[in-house]
């Protein structure tokens, strides 16, 4: 008999987001605003060219430094929980604490 296949999130995610991304329209991609593409596109080469180094310079930084604020975090992550100074003990409030 055939060992029927399992089906988690995994195996679905990837086919509903790549029919996700190809059923989207264009506009979706870009604002749309005609004076911009009108005077993209009326420029020259070198204009295209320093355009799309602007665009890498404004998207790079905001996101080496969002991943720098989490991996820091992942790093930090078990900072507060757990060791003898989160006990409940050292602060009275566990089981054999002798309050009342």
């Amino acid at each position: 008999m055939r060992a029927r296949r399992q089906f988690n999130s995994r195996t679905i995610a990837w086919p509903v987001a790549a029919l996700a991304l190809f059923m989207s329209p264009a506009a979706l991609y870009a604002q749309s605003c005609a004076l911009c593409y009108q005077s993209a596109s009326a420029s020259g080469p070198r204009f295209i060219q320093a355009l799309r180094h602007g665009i890498l310079i404004l998207f790079f930084p905001p996101l080496l430094i969002m991943g720098a604020i989490l991996f820091t975090a992942y790093r930090k992550r078990n900072q507060f929980n757990g060791g003898d100074s989160a006990s409940l003990e050292n602060y009275g409030l566990g089981a054999h604490s002798s309050s009342t």
